[in-house]
């Protein structure tokens, strides 16, 4: 066992605290522990059950007596205390969103926003996102780099930018506003994040307003422009929900893709040897990224709150408006699911994983990020395939987005 993990395996119970700089730095040690003493466990520091085995993150995922939704009415129940006031603005952008929601709203806006992330749609871009990344690229400075503002974060927020039609310079705000959003889900946060959090909410949705507005006189051939219309086809797409759209989508199409792009920078170069083998076709690259996203991925934790009392394993029983922490990156690395699950090994016969989630709530921007980790990728080691680590990345205090605080290469 870890020496930071306490388990009494007669509960089930689990004292592991997640700032733990042992375990946020290489939570698969904690993962392998507890693979083998239980997949379900009672994590005292967050409160809840929680399911770290594949199959049962994959069967928990999809089955419609958990959702997003929280019972009680409040979209985010992990607050400091029961007064929101503070957090107003941020709840109103959580209320509309596809991601808090559970059928038919999020049936109906799903399948609104879903029309510019078909497969067939986002094929499209495959051109403009390597043109971009071979961009970024020419501007790297001879010597040491950090790819993560020069390549991982810039390359995601100006497609999802592009695809809403919201000025593409106005990339480092949107990530500044998004950075603070997100901090409302992190363990442990402060009134003083909470604030902070409000205020990015407020100020991210006075911006989409202005620009919705912009739109409406004159639309462009943008996702912004399609909803907008929607909305005036009689789809009822409110304002509101119209904004909460827009900042799930440029917030969710970088996060996680500037995460998964590090890890898997980082999971390639410490096979050594020449990183082009893994990307010698469409097929061989496909299947490294399907293996980056399964070997170390950038969302460990989602979690659903159940609607019915409800027993999910031998003496684990669940009642409405509980929540359950369903681990992606423990079940990634299951034993069971997978042959030698430690080892980086993109032919694997036993690919899946669920990094992207799994049901109703499966991750709209999949196809999307899928195609940017694929040619960012290829392009990144085909123009540079000497790239190596300037020094030993760390990763952030942050589970449960697993990202680095870094990532310096030499080029």
């Amino acid at each position: 066992m870890p020496p930071y993990i306490v388990f009494d395996p007669a509960t089930r119970r689990l004292r592991l605290d997640p700032h733990e700089p042992a375990f946020f730095q290489n939570p698969y040690e904690a993962y392998a522990f507890m693979h083998g003493a239980s997949n379900a466990f009672f994590w005292e520091e967050f409160g809840f059950w929680c399911f770290g085995g594949f199959d049962d993150v994959n069967r928990l995922l999809r089955d419609r007596r958990f959702g997003r939704q929280n019972p009680a009415g409040i979209p985010d129940s992990r607050g400091i205390g029961q007064d929101r006031t503070h957090v107003k603005a941020f709840d109103g952008v959580e209320a509309n969103s596809m991601l808090e929601l559970e059928p038919p709203v999020h049936t109906r806006l799903r399948t609104l926003v879903n029309r510019a992330f078909v497969s067939r749609q986002v094929e499209r871009l495959r051109p403009r996102v390597e043109a971009l990344a071979n961009e970024l690229i020419d501007r790297f400075e001879p010597g040491e780099v950090d790819l993560l503002p020069a390549f991982a974060s810039p390359l995601p927020i100006t497609i999802i930018a592009e695809m809403l039609g919201v000025p593409v310079e106005m990339g480092p705000q949107l990530l500044d506003w998004s950075h603070r959003m997100v901090a409302m889900y992190m363990h442990g946060r402060t009134r003083e994040s909470e604030e902070t959090a409000n205020r990015a909410a407020q100020d991210f949705s006075d911006f989409l307003r202005g620009y919705v507005a912009e739109r409406r006189k004159r639309p462009g051939d943008d996702l912004l422009s399609l909803l907008i219309a929607a909305q005036e086809d009689g789809q009822k797409l409110s304002e509101d929900e119209l904004v909460s759209s827009a900042i799930l989508l440029l917030n969710a199409g970088h996060e996680a893709t500037v995460h998964q792009t590090g890890n898997a920078v980082r999971s390639i170069l410490a096979q050594g040897g020449d990183p082009r083998r893994f990307f010698t076709s469409p097929e061989t690259t496909a299947a490294t990224v399907e293996e980056c996203l399964r070997f170390d991925a950038p969302l460990h934790m989602f979690t659903r709150y159940a609607y019915e009392e409800i027993e999910v394993g031998p003496g684990i029983v669940l009642h409405p408006g509980e929540t359950v922490g369903l681990l992606l990156g423990m079940a990634n690395r299951d034993p069971a699911a997978f042959a030698d699950p430690l080892a980086f090994w993109p032919d694997r016969a036993d690919q899946k994983n669920v990094s992207f989630g799994a049901g109703i709530h499966f991750c709209i921007g999949a196809p999307l990020a899928r195609l940017e980790l694929q040619v960012s990728l290829k392009t990144l080691f085909g123009r540079l395939p000497q790239l190596r680590l300037a020094e030993q990345p760390r990763f952030r205090d942050t589970y449960h987005f697993h990202g680095l605080e870094t990532l310096a290469v030499h080029v």
